[in-house]
């Protein structure tokens, strides 16, 4: 099964109807048929943007198997710390570092994001680019 990372800004405007994309969000994620994999920074940076009243229904998304969280381990921190210093002119924050962390761990090369400007600049091994799954 193919797999894609999901950001902070697409589940954002997904679930906030008062979002600019959310008509873009919510058509992408009804017809997304492969699975979605994202990390707890992701998921932390989601929720404290969210209104409170839809984090509850976020988190039930999660916990119902809409999203596979990936668990990081305590010495993923050394890598992550490392991308945020690479990128630190950007500057890149937890999330976008745990994202591009997971890719280099478990080969997912598909992002489904709204911020193509610093996707864009982030690099995996050998140069690799991510590719983007939710174009404007």
């Amino acid at each position: 099964m193919a797999k894609a990372l999901v950001d902070t800004g697409p589940l954002l405007a997904w679930l906030d109807m008062g979002e600019d994309d959310h008509t873009r969000c919510t058509a992408f994620f009804a017809e997304y048929q492969e699975q979605l994999v994202t990390t707890w920074p992701v998921l932390t940076e989601a929720c404290h943007l969210l209104p409170r009243h839809v984090v509850g229904r976020c988190m039930r998304w999660v916990a119902a198997g809409g999203v596979a969280v990936r668990e990081m381990s305590p010495t993923a921190a050394d890598d992550i710390a490392a991308l945020m210093e690479k990128y630190d002119d950007l500057p890149m924050d937890l999330a976008d570092a745990s994202l591009v962390w997971l890719a280099e761990q478990v080969g997912i090369v598909e992002v489904i994001t709204l911020d193509e400007l610093d996707f864009g600049i982030y690099r995996l091994p050998g140069g690799k680019r991510l590719t983007y799954l939710l174009s404007r």
